[in-house]
């Protein structure tokens, strides 16, 4: 490509508070009858007063202190003016040049990726147009609900390191507790502005792309409408190539807000793209400045723990997990926290064991983090649960993998009594023992299924005395469906390379 992309990311998150920004109505809009949890403040009615939500203001303080931002001491909501149909006074109550915070960055997989602000506002209701396009139905139930707005500085150099950055972003939201950011139900929204530059014309100063002396910058281009980490990777990459498009044909990109069409796979023009002019912000008159103690951001810094990122490194460094591994377990802390108990159950089991699994806690480490993004992620998907759903306790997970370690199952079975745990409960030991799974090792019991395998496939037995050595593979099957599963495979191999070879 003959341009430079330049990428920034606007997001919003609704914030989990009890009530709404301004009024005590509340914080749920989902699940409830259209225009049915308003009331005058929300709806904006004249002569009402807003009064600020403490929580909201904690909690935007908390994110811009997780991402590494200053905090604005003297600080202000400001009014800004646009008219919508779901907005319900005609402006947003928001902030302009005194955000509470700004300045930061978020740092992940080596990449670091510059904030310029982040935000308090207030959301708007919700528009709903029917099939025919005749009528369009407004429902107030979300308008005032606490919005945090994160703006990036436009560092970003391509659509997956987008994608990773939101990702990584609703990570800190959930991890604080601040936001479920769920972008399917909206709880989260991403906005891209992208623009395309030749590579002599700009530079990157204060934070700001600038026109080198002499050059001209292209308009830059707003994505609206992404409601997931795909449609947000989607979309960049399509403006990316339509507006290499345009500049290759010495066409001009017009600075505009465009939206996603998901089912169309493009991007289409919506309007004009606004200035801060053009929302003429002033100082909302109904709520006066405030000033944050230095007492108080500590107290909030307090609550600060260690977010996605850094648990990740961690994992990789303390349990020697692969990175990849690493990745799924820290996607969701609950699920973080089973992982770190269930390991610590395997260590301290070790320990009870003595020199028998010496050295071997890494490797049992990763089979923990195998087993737990393989088989129990599995199940929570089956049945679109969460971690924060899972009955089964850390210590009968890591007693499970002691088990297979032992060898006194084998993983087929280990996946059966998982089963039974992830919709029950229990202990795997008992459930071992209740149905009878142990694995056999050894004995006259095996030996007998041997012998009769050995008996009833004596095409198989020559062709391997023969030397189709990969034959084994199916006596082997043989065998484990004889004993349905319960056979050690490793063992019976080696039992059966010996009589073969005695037979032969």
């Amino acid at each position: 490509m003959n341009y430079d992309i330049i990428i920034g990311l606007e997001i919003h998150a609704e914030l989990n508070t009890k009530s709404k920004m301004f009024c005590s109505c509340l914080n749920k809009s989902d699940y409830l009858q259209p225009n049915t949890n308003v009331c005058p403040v929300c709806l904006g009615h004249p002569g009402t007063l807003p009064v600020p939500n403490k929580s909201a203001i904690k909690k935007t303080i908390l994110s811009s202190l997780a991402l590494n931002c200053q905090i604005n001491q003297e600080t202000k909501f400001d009014r800004k003016n646009y008219f919508y149909p779901d907005l319900p006074k005609g402006y947003q109550i928001s902030q302009y040049d005194k955000p509470f915070g700004n300045d930061g960055y978020l740092e992940f997989d080596n990449e670091r990726i510059e904030i310029e602000r982040i935000h308090l506002e207030e959301d708007t209701g919700k528009i709903f147009h029917d099939k025919d396009g005749e009528k369009t139905l407004i429902d107030f139930n979300r308008a005032g609900t606490p919005l945090l707005e994160m703006v990036t500085k436009p560092t970003i150099k391509d659509a997956l390191q987008a994608k990773l950055f939101c990702q990584n972003f609703q990570k800190v939201l959930r991890y604080l507790n601040i936001s479920s950011a769920d972008m399917e139900k909206g709880e989260m929204r991403c906005e891209a502005n992208v623009s395309l530059q030749k590579k002599d014309a700009w530079k990157y100063e204060d934070g700001e792309i600038k026109a080198k002396k002499g050059k001209k910058l292209n308009h830059k281009v707003e994505v609206k409408n992404i409601n997931s980490f795909k449609a947000l990777e989607k979309a960049i990459n399509f403006e990316i190539k339509r507006q290499s498009e345009l500049l290759d044909k010495n066409l001009e990109i017009v600075a505009e807000t465009r939206g996603w069409q998901e089912k169309r796979g493009e991007t289409i023009s919506q309007r004009k793209k606004e200035t801060a002019a053009d929302y003429r912000y002033f100082k909302e008159p109904d709520i006066p400045g405030f000033y944050i103690e230095d007492e108080k951001i500590l107290n909030i810094k307090k609550q600060l723990i260690e977010l996605s990122m850094d648990k990740k490194k961690r994992f990789i460094n303390q349990y020697g997990i692969k990175p990849e591994s690493a990745d799924i377990l820290v996607s969701d802390k609950l699920l973080a926290d089973f992982y770190e108990k269930t390991v610590s159950e395997l260590g301290a089991w070790i320990e009870a064991e003595g020199d028998k699994y010496a050295r071997q806690e890494k490797k049992l480490a990763q089979t923990a983090a195998n087993w737990i993004n393989g088989g129990l992620i599995k199940h929570l998907k089956a049945n679109k649960k969460t971690a924060k759903d899972l009955i089964i306790t850390a210590e009968n997970m890591a007693e499970l993998i002691s088990l297979v370690w032992q060898g006194k199952i084998n993983s087929n079975i280990a996946q059966d009594i998982l089963s039974i745990m992830y919709k029950k409960g229990g202990d795997p030991s008992d459930i071992m023992d209740d149905l009878g799974l142990e694995q056999i090792d050894s004995g006259q019991e095996l030996d007998k299924v041997i012998i009769r395998i050995i008996e009833e496939n004596k095409k198989q037995v020559k062709e391997y005395q023969s030397g189709k050595l990969a034959v084994i593979k199916y006596l082997i099957g043989q065998v484990m469906a004889a004993t349905k599963g319960k056979a050690n495979p490793k063992i019976v191999r080696e039992v059966l390379e010996e009589k073969l070879k005695t037979d032969k």
